[in-house]
């Protein structure tokens, strides 16, 4: 990688702040949309099983729907398109059509470390239910930060929410049984800067070898 490519990478990251007020002047396409949504959805996942589901929400009979879900926060009606992330609560299921390509191909090596495919699947399908739970939140949470990544790359603001009803949210917008909201993303152009916010120095998070 080039200095430049580098230095352009460390600037995105930092220059990356959760936004709260929108531009509801701003459209994106479908398209655009989409191609957020591609990179988000190559995040890492366990054994590959890409346990989200993501709901775009653009229209603005949806948008007026998702308001008192997300407790009032203007930005769900503001911001191009609020993106609920969802956690697939039986990932175990897309196993099938992530691995058999290379079973088919005899591309042994290909599964996630294990002896076999069949092994692998023994895994899979032996996790528990409160295991799987843990497993759509952590993987879902990496899909909505390479979101968030991406579309500051594509010079786009962002903005997650965890303050809305999960089970207002199910109801409202008829989630399957299969998937837990996770969080909200509401993307597009900031109508002003985002509030500042300071960190911890890095001294103070890190234990080197454990406490």
């Amino acid at each position: 990688m080039s200095s430049a490519a580098h230095t352009d990478f460390i600037t995105l990251f930092r220059e990356r702040h959760s936004v709260r007020h929108f531009d509801e002047s701003h459209k994106l396409s479908e398209q655009e949309i989409k191609e957020l949504l591609t990179i988000a959805g190559s995040a890492p996942s366990s054994w590959n099983l890409q346990h989200w589901k993501f709901v775009a929400i653009t229209e603005a009979a949806a948008k007026e729907k998702l308001l008192p879900v997300a407790n009032g926060q203007k930005q769900v009606i503001d911001a191009s398109v609020t993106v609920a992330i969802l956690g697939d609560l039986q990932a175990n299921r897309n196993a099938e059509a992530v691995y058999r390509p290379a079973v088919q191909a005899g591309l042994e090596d290909t599964y996630a470390g294990y002896s076999s495919y069949q092994a692998m699947i023994a895994q899979i399908e032996g996790a528990s239910s409160s295991y799987r739970r843990d497993e759509a939140i952590r993987n879902a949470s990496l899909a909505a930060m390479q979101l968030m990544l991406a579309a500051k790359a594509k010079g786009l603001d962002s903005g997650p929410m965890v303050g809305f009803d999960a089970e207002a949210f199910v109801k409202a917008f008829h989630v399957p049984p299969r998937y837990v909201p996770v969080l909200l993303v509401a993307i597009g152009k900031a109508a002003r800067p985002a509030r500042p916010t300071s960190r911890f120095p890095v001294e103070q998070t890190i234990i080197w070898n454990g406490f």
